[in-house]
């Protein structure tokens, strides 16, 4: 059984198969074929080792981590798939094959499992199936689907997991966004202007990262084993009130990046992030290209897109 001390500080991920491994023939027999057909594929192939997923780089770092982090502290990565017990066990094969050190599994036979993101008490979760990380983020879970990358991303000789977040409708909720929408840059700017001393609201993904700095915290600032970068269109005069705001949640963000505008996906680059989420399409599409990227469908560009 996996265990840790009982007050140590916990980062817990749930992820879908799809986006821990490349599942794609596979899907692509249960797709033109059906479930009976899919079924007979996976037994069939059930001892061929399936090759790692857009999101698997990061898995393994993440759990690389433990390590470091030893009695103090503990991540775990537990697999939650649409696959039945008996179609996942060439999932978990394959993940102990592959040295990741995952015990927990929830197998839905068909159904939805964003239902058990809560239950087992994740920080995050990750898919491939856009529709299951709806549900998750209506239930209150951050969660994100993992996009299929021009190439998959590398663990590189750095073990050092390194997470950038977009800003509005992400980590602070979409408020802001919303009246840069409706009202244009110059009322955005003198809202936020005149509510520089007035915390925004958490997104979605506050929570994962007040999980992320609890670990963080366990470490010297200049030694710990993650970093995480604020990525942002917004530019000055706007900053000022995402500083007070991450001031007054006492969370600390390694690296914060206002572009004013500019295209993030050569900064995230930069970064060398394993991996980035951000609400709006089309910033996922220029930053898949250079890193491990999650949409995150939540606020008023993804209504507008709707």
């Amino acid at each position: 059984m996996t265990g840790a001390h009982p007050k140590a500080v916990r980062l817990i991920v749930a992820i879908s198969s799809r986006a821990l491994f490349d599942l794609s023939e596979s899907h692509r027999v249960f797709e033109t074929e059906g479930v009976d057909a899919y079924r007979a594929y996976q037994v069939e192939h059930e001892n061929d080792i399936l090759e790692p997923g857009v999101a698997f780089p990061l898995v393994r770092k993440l759990i690389s981590l433990n390590t470091a982090l030893g009695e103090r502290g503990r991540v775990e990565v537990i697999l939650l798939s649409r696959n039945s017990s008996d179609t996942g066990l060439r999932v978990l094969t394959s993940a102990h094959r592959h040295g990741l050190d995952i015990t927990r599994a929830a197998f839905t036979g068909g159904a939805s499992p964003y239902r058990y993101v809560a239950a087992f008490g994740a920080h995050l979760f990750l898919s491939a199936d856009p529709n299951d990380v709806r549900l998750a983020l209506s239930a209150g879970c951050a969660a994100a689907t993992v996009l299929s990358a021009a190439a998959t991303a590398a663990a590189g000789g750095d073990p050092q997991v390194r997470i950038a977040f977009d800003g509005d409708a992400v980590l602070f909720s979409d408020d802001a966004e919303r009246l840069y929408r409706e009202e244009g840059l110059a009322v955005f700017n003198a809202s936020e202007t005149a509510s520089a001393y007035e915390p925004l609201p958490g997104g979605p993904f506050k929570g994962f990262l007040v999980a992320i700095h609890q670990l963080q915290n366990l470490f010297p600032a200049e030694a710990a084993p993650l970093r995480t970068a604020l990525v942002t269109a917004r530019g000055a005069p706007s900053h000022e009130r995402v500083v007070r705001t991450l001031r007054a949640w006492d969370i600390r963000i390694d690296e914060a990046l206002f572009l004013g505008g500019l295209a993030k996906s050569s900064f995230l680059e930069a970064f060398d992030a394993d991996i980035f989420f951000d609400d709006q399409e089309i910033h996922c599409d220029e930053a898949r290209r250079h890193v491990a990227t999650g949409h995150v469908p939540h606020g008023v560009a993804n209504q507008a897109a709707k």
